[in-house]
């Protein structure tokens, strides 16, 4: 299991939280995710045989949010 965290640019309300949270906790492999949005962070820990720290970044910019 890996554990991860990312700065994320864009969010800032509730709406954001669940878009974030509810994408890539849809994707296989993805144990848990966290958003903190004071802190502009996304936590992810994941299964790196399932899913890959790239598909994670493109599943949140996906739903438009930058990576940085």
């Amino acid at each position: 299991m890996e554990k991860t965290l990312l700065n994320v640019e864009g969010m800032s309300c509730g709406h954001c939280v669940k878009a974030v949270e509810g994408s890539v906790g849809k994707l296989d492999g993805v144990e848990r995710v966290l958003v903190d949005l004071s802190a502009k962070t996304v936590a992810v820990e994941y299964n790196n045989d399932s899913v890959s720290l790239d598909e994670i970044k493109e599943t949140i910019e996906d739903q438009g949010y930058d990576v940085v």
